[in-house]
């Protein structure tokens, strides 16, 4: 009988009441959203580094060769050599080392060449087909296999450089050999092959482009072109191998103290450490989050004193109605109890829509975030302990500042009330 005449006084103020009802649900929902994300964001960037002490790329910034090695959410910052690698790779401190070789894409996605201990970090298994035997065959993450509606037997041909619309590699395609289980991390938005495959079609690409700049300038003779190739061939051996990144796993602490200081300073590469970069990520993002969120926190303090002006604005209308309860034999507590109850309900519909309207947002980006960013933050399970705190202190505010009207109603005076009409 209470909810029912409760809900019936907040519908006698229709835009009041809706008022209230938005600035609790924007609040709620904002702060809901913000939390999902920033929770999706740290726990898969963390997982993503796990097991990975350094990366070794090209000199530049050490921020965009974590980003572009661990996470592919970035253009790298050049090449290595590859017998130059090789020497840090096989150092006494590292433990693992896995190459990486790319800079051609299919559909905007990378086509990374490594080895099978990439897949593996990341406890990657085969869902259909089988894994990856020769040139130019891949495995596909399974996000990416959906998206693209790729399958074992798909045949594609990448193109140059992360854009879309890039030049196309049309000399030779790509084979899908197998599709990956789901493993929630990077791995699920990439193609994954050998190193051998990256450096035949770049190799292939480059002397394509030599014979295309000779021909365009003066004409040779077919044996002069023939023995130059050779030549180049021979010239171009083991030392042209290029790597885009090496991820380093140390042996001991020692590892992290005296490799990244040695490389940086006596080579032309450049070690970055990730736990260090990620962390200064974290707190760049994390300014923006916090700011964002003390906004959310403005609004729902607004939201409150919103619901108390709406109540006792109300129950000044409706004092002969209470008075008039009173002397049908509601008691004070009841009254009272009625008014933190229309707070209580408001509160109640602000958390529901608010939460709703949260995960709406959050299917709506959905789609950007695994395309830019390579992160699944579709999360439909309540954030908890966060998000119930946020409901609780929702409940808490409504209940707050609906408890001076309540008081109000406590200590109305029947009999002047009545007389006064």
């Amino acid at each position: 009988m209470m909810l029912k005449l409760a809900w019936k006084n907040l519908l006698h103020k229709p835009l009041s009441t809706l008022l209230c009802w938005i600035l609790l649900a924007v609040s709620v929902g904002t702060i809901s959203l913000l939390i999902i994300l920033q929770n999706r964001f740290e726990r898969q960037f963390t997982h993503n580094i796990s097991g990975i002490d350094m990366v070794l790329g090209a000199k530049g910034s050490p921020l965009q060769l974590i980003l572009s090695a661990v996470y592919h959410v970035d253009a790298p910052t050049g090449n290595i050599s590859y017998e130059e690698a090789q020497k840090w790779m096989h150092h006494p401190f590292v433990e693992k080392a896995i190459p990486l070789a790319y800079g051609d894409s299919y559909k905007g996605y990378s086509i990374v060449g490594t080895t099978k201990d990439y897949p593996d970090k990341y406890s990657a298994t085969i869902a259909t087909g089988h894994w990856y035997k020769n040139d130019f065959e891949v495995v596909v993450g399974s996000a990416l296999a959906k998206k693209l509606q790729l399958k074992t037997g798909s045949n594609f041909y990448g193109t140059h450089g992360q854009d879309e619309y890039g030049e196309e590699h049309r000399e030779k395609a790509y084979t899908v050999t197998g599709v990956l289980n789901p493993t929630g991390s990077v791995v699920d938005n990439l193609i994954i092959g050998n190193i051998e495959s990256v450096w035949k079609i770049h190799e292939h690409h480059h002397h394509e482009g030599e014979t295309n700049q000779k021909d365009n300038g003066h004409q040779h003779e077919a044996g002069e072109h023939h023995q130059h190739e050779e030549e180049h061939e021979a010239a171009h051996g083991e030392s042209e191998k290029e790597l885009t990144a090496v991820l380093l796993k140390f042996r001991n602490p020692m590892g992290n103290v005296q490799l990244p200081r040695i490389i940086n300073k006596q080579t032309n590469m450049m070690a970055a450490v990730p736990a260090i970069e990620v962390n200064r990520l974290f707190t760049l993002f994390g300014v923006g989050i916090e700011t964002l969120k003390n906004m959310a926190w403005g609004i729902m303090l607004l939201s409150g004193l919103s619901v108390f002006v709406a109540l006792f604005n109300s129950l000044k209308e409706r004092k002969y109605e209470l008075a008039l309860m009173r002397t049908m034999g509601a008691g004070r507590g009841k009254l009272t109890a009625l008014v933190l109850l229309e707070g209580l309900i408001l509160s109640i519909a602000g958390i529901i829509t608010g939460l709703l309207l949260s995960r709406f947002a959050l299917w709506l980006i959905a789609g950007r975030f695994e395309n830019d960013y390579h992160l699944s933050v579709q999360s439909w399970a309540l954030q908890i302990p966060a998000e119930l705190y946020v409901c609780a202190l929702a409940i808490i505010i409504g209940l707050i500042a609906s408890l001076a009207p309540a008081i109000k109603a406590w200590f109305i005076n029947i009999s002047k009330t009545l007389a006064n009409g």
